[in-house]
């Protein structure tokens, strides 16, 4: 897993606007925080957004399935982060508003935790 210096600026460049952005690097990727709220991820060159039960149908509509990765032990671990479709990074707009879901979905996620 890896993620390139082109593709976060890239990315955080479709994210201007929405807030206070950050990147944390992970892992071999990047997690990016929108004031302080953890709502994506980049693996490999792929954007990925947080999901919950409010935006998960977005996703999985179009097919998509959640980022899986492999653990040590040979078993895989699946994240509630669903790849961002080709047709949604091209459009600022809807990006925008598919990355807001992602953000309330990290505050609710959030807020559940602390309950």
């Amino acid at each position: 897993m890896g993620v390139s210096d082109e593709y976060i600026t890239y990315v955080l460049d479709l994210f201007a606007g929405l807030g206070r952005l950050r990147v944390k690097r992970m892992f071999g990727g990047a997690g990016i925080y929108c004031d302080e709220l953890f709502f994506a991820i980049l693996v490999e060159n792929e954007l990925y957004l947080k999901v919950d039960d409010r935006n998960r149908g977005d996703f999985v509509r179009l097919g998509l399935g959640p980022f899986t990765y492999e653990l040590k032990n040979g078993r895989s671990a699946t994240m509630n982060y669903y790849p961002v479709p080709a047709d949604i990074l091209e459009d600022t707009q809807r990006l925008h508003a598919w990355a807001r879901k992602a953000i309330d979905a990290a505050f609710r996620t959030k807020t559940a935790q602390r309950s």
